[in-house]
């Protein structure tokens, strides 16, 4: 049997497809409880998922029983929040319905996708060869630099917005997700 290796825009979709699949049970779950969050407090979500990945990684050790392939899948999961947060501004209510919520969510991945492409294209594939802890690292950083624009009221002088840090965490979590999962 000749299989033939993915692409990485393939990889990029499976790896999307499992984070929308956790997403939709979720709101399933919960409704868009989510709606309600400001985008300072979306990234301070993500800041907690990649610091717990980091300290997974440092430790070795986990008191509770998650490992780093859910807090990757939060990542991606709540960047994709963070775009549509960023989009619609907070709601006082969880006011998407499940259709809504996934028809943003799909909008946003599509674009996080387009983005990689681009760059993956520029860079030559050069997130094969670098390691998961990179990408935390990484994403940490984009974190750091969203809490200061946040702090600078979103102003920036020569810097990419809150919005383009959003899609690069959700692209280096989903590298990380390949790493994990697809290669092993």
């Amino acid at each position: 049997m000749d299989l033939q290796p993915q692409t990485t825009q393939q990889e990029f979709q499976q790896v999307l497809s499992l984070c929308r699949e956790l997403f939709s049970r979720k709101l399933q779950d919960y409704g868009s409880s989510w709606r309600i969050m400001r985008p300072a407090s979306v990234t301070d979500q993500l800041f907690i998922k990649a610091n717990r990945i980091r300290t997974l990684q440092e430790t070795g050790h986990a008191e509770i029983d998650e490992g780093i392939v859910p807090e990757f899948i939060a990542i991606v999961n709540y960047s994709l929040v963070g775009l549509i947060q960023l989009d619609l501004g907070a709601a006082d209510t969880a006011d998407l319905s499940p259709g809504e919520a996934l028809e943003l969510y799909d909008r946003y991945a599509q674009k996080a996708l387009s983005l990689m492409t681009r760059k993956n294209h520029d860079y030559g594939e050069a997130w094969r060869g670098m390691r998961v802890s990179s990408y935390v690292d990484l994403i940490l950083m984009k974190i750091f630099r969203t809490k200061q624009i946040e702090d600078h009221a979103g102003q920036t002088q020569v810097s990419e917005g809150i919005d383009a840090n959003y899609m690069d965490m959700a692209n280096y979590a989903v590298f990380g997700l390949i790493k994990l999962e697809v290669e092993g």
